[in-house]
């Protein structure tokens, strides 16, 4: 079990070096809070928000991809063998359970922060 977990942080690390090139979209740019002990350097991080969308679209497209190759190997199309379409079935549902996990860590998380004593 710990060697998944292990699995799922280093993709979100490099989903989250993917996505840190990106502008971003919605939300308001972050000031640091201790910017003062850093020299005035602030470090571009990207938010977390930012990290889960790019990989819940990252899993939308390892689906959709797997989805259109099953569909052409359904239909007979050249080029589409059988083993393209498991690998990418595969993928495809190696990716969900990933980002299941991740919900389920975040939303277990978000009750052990609910339920502190203050």
């Amino acid at each position: 079990m710990s060697h998944s977990i292990t699995s799922v942080l280093s993709q979100i690390r490099s989903l989250q070096n993917q996505v840190g090139q990106v502008a971003p979209t919605g939300d308001l740019p972050r000031s640091n809070a201790i910017e003062g002990l850093t020299g005035g350097n602030a470090v571009n991080a990207t938010s977390f928000s930012q990290t889960l969308q790019g990989a819940l679209k990252s899993v939308n497209e390892t689906q959709q991809k797997s989805g259109q190759l099953a569909a052409a190997f359904e239909r007979g199309e050249p080029g589409t063998d059988l083993a393209k379409v498991m690998v990418a079935a595969q993928q495809s549902q190696l990716a969900f359970r990933a980002t299941v996990e991740v919900r389920n860590r975040l939303v277990q998380a978000y009750q052990d922060v609910m339920n502190m004593p203050l």
